[in-house]
């Protein structure tokens, strides 16, 4: 077994955490695989926070989380408008992700370039959804932060941002670029920044439709997790099916430790 650890896409509501409570044995698990060489990357589409915040909650569940590992798709639509030159942008999105888009909002009198569809919970209005509506008839580009249905929490099952995103595709005719799991290219970011291809990677994660289909889809090796949304997605098993299933993340480390760490 002298091989190179493997590189571990690690997913987090459903897989480190599950309604709001940690998963027994996750940081355990983390501590394990990173003693095995492994390279670590979290991947989220946790859209309502900013990424020190989601850092600093898993450190107060004792993961341990370091400077570079944590992907969300506010990390991934920065870097997109950071490249796409001047913008002005105009973000549907929650009210503690505003200060992360504030150096890509323009003047008023400047045409919109780009409507970020998040988490928008706390800020949702007809007024904001016919704004963001407006302007994409006007030309604007559409990016989602993600597509998910819905997400669990301790009260409950809540909708989610893909509702927002569907809303603005089906009245303005423009589709998103999806900045979130499972696009390929918020795979590939992730990969690369661990030095690796996305084919080569192991993807641990609790939703079929989105961790899961987006590592199959990229050739990598998937893990799924019978915890988070597992339960509720027999259907979508049926036709998503990972190379590996455990109970949990718990298992993780000695599944890759029998494989020789190869991905």
């Amino acid at each position: 077994m002298a091989t190179s650890g493997a590189t571990i896409l690690c997913d987090l509501d459903g897989t480190i955490y599950s309604s709001g409570v940690t998963v027994a044995g996750a940081g355990e698990a983390i501590r394990e695989l990173r003693e095995l060489g492994c390279v670590i990357r979290f991947l989220t589409n946790t859209d309502s926070r900013p990424e020190e915040l989601i850092v600093s909650d898993l450190h107060a569940r004792g993961i341990d989380v370091r400077p570079g590992e944590l992907f969300t798709p506010v990390t991934a639509a920065r870097r997109y408008l950071a490249a796409a030159g001047p913008v002005n942008v105009l973000p549907v999105v929650s009210s503690v992700l505003l200060e992360s888009f504030a150096p890509y909002v323009g003047r008023d009198s400047d045409p919109i370039t780009h409507v970020i569809a998040g988490d928008a919970r706390d800020t949702l209005s007809y007024p904001l959804l016919d704004a963001a509506f407006r302007a994409l008839r006007a030309g604007a580009q559409l990016i989602a932060l993600q597509r998910g249905r819905y997400f669990k929490r301790a009260n409950g099952d809540h909708i989610d941002t893909g509702a927002i995103v569907a809303a603005l595709e089906y009245s303005s005719g423009s589709p998103a670029v999806l900045l979130g799991k499972p696009s390929q290219d918020f795979l590939r970011l992730a990969a690369e920044s661990a030095g690796a291809e996305p084919h080569e990677v192991w993807i641990a994660g609790d939703d079929a439709t989105t961790d899961i289909a987006m590592g199959n889809a990229a050739g990598a090796t998937t893990v799924q997790v019978r915890t988070g949304k597992y339960p509720d997605q027999a259907v979508e098993r049926a036709t998503i099916r990972a190379v590996h299933e455990i109970d949990s993340i718990a298992s993780l480390p000695a599944l890759v430790a029998a494989s020789g760490f190869r991905a």
